[in-house]
């Protein structure tokens, strides 16, 4: 199972330099992929550009969109030539996962109707996958032939059904390990049903903060991030792996699962977490 890690996007402590010396160290310390998470109505950093800025200064790791809520973006002309553009600079990449997203006040920030994201989101991958096919006249022309990977995410038949038709795999979001099985073998049954060999592959992700301070760090993040979802905050604060034998144990359970990579997502942008994660994992 491959180990991948968040750029810290959303943690409060983060800037520029930060971010540049986060992803060059990610990519030293043997990690698999840099992934981000998506907001709109957040104090956070742009996905793509963030995801474009960690490309510029590193040539192995992969960058991976884990989730961007593509729906309130409305063209995807330009989704498509934003995505082929990193691609391109990176020599092949990005990986590009997209679901509907839960906020709706990221719908309502760009005028983007909620209530039929799903459908929207089916034909924008349908049109992202026209678009890098050639004959548009949309370039640059992706490195992969065809696009980069794309991965749907979500917990509904109908975003594994989405995973299914449009793309190259399905990530579990924010899953428990104690639930990925199941869902994974529900997006694997789904998989064949449309017709697709082979099984998806898949991705889930964890939350980890290590360290003295790992615990209320965490705590304050996560209940900020999440507070949208209210109660649940709670629980995503409490979830967190705050033990380097917890992300251990944590790995070794999503491997035995099945699942092709875990994104391990910091609550904090001091390059210290990712020496101290590394020496978890590696």
């Amino acid at each position: 199972m491959d180990i991948g890690v968040g750029l810290p996007t959303t943690v409060p402590d983060l800037n520029g330099p930060r971010l540049l010396e986060w992803a060059r160290e990610a990519e030293r310390h043997g990690f698999s992929s840099l992934a981000v998470l998506d907001r709109l109505v957040y104090d956070n950093y742009e996905s793509l550009i963030a995801l474009a800025a960690a490309g510029a200064v590193t040539e192995r790791i992969r960058l991976a969109a884990t989730i961007l809520i593509a729906p309130y973006r409305d063209s995807t002309a330009i989704l498509a030539k934003q995505a082929a553009t990193i691609d391109a600079i990176s020599g092949g990449r990005l990986v590009l996962g997209v679901a509907a997203g839960g906020r709706e006040d990221d719908y309502a920030a760009t005028g983007a109707s909620y209530a039929d994201r799903g459908r929207r989101l089916d034909a924008m991958l349908a049109e992202l996958r026209d678009i890098w096919s050639g004959g548009s006249g949309i370039g640059p022309e992706p490195v992969t032939s065809g696009g980069p990977t794309l991965l749907a995410g979500g917990h509904s038949p109908a975003a594994m059904r989405r995973a299914a038709r449009h793309a190259d795999g399905w990530i579990a979001g924010g899953s428990s390990v104690a639930g990925f099985g199941a869902l994974a073998a529900q997006a694997g049954e789904i998989w064949a049903a449309e017709g697709r060999p082979g099984r998806p592959r898949t991705l889930s992700l964890a939350y980890a903060s290590l360290g003295p301070e790992g615990q209320a760090t965490a705590e304050r993040y996560l209940r900020a991030y999440y507070a949208f979802i209210g109660p649940k905050a709670e629980r995503a604060a409490s979830g967190v792996l705050t033990t380097p034998e917890a992300v251990r144990q944590t790995v070794r359970d999503y491997a035995a699962a099945g699942c092709d990579e875990l994104l391990l997502f910091p609550c904090s942008a001091d390059p210290k977490q990712l020496t101290l994660l590394a020496d978890a994992v590696f």
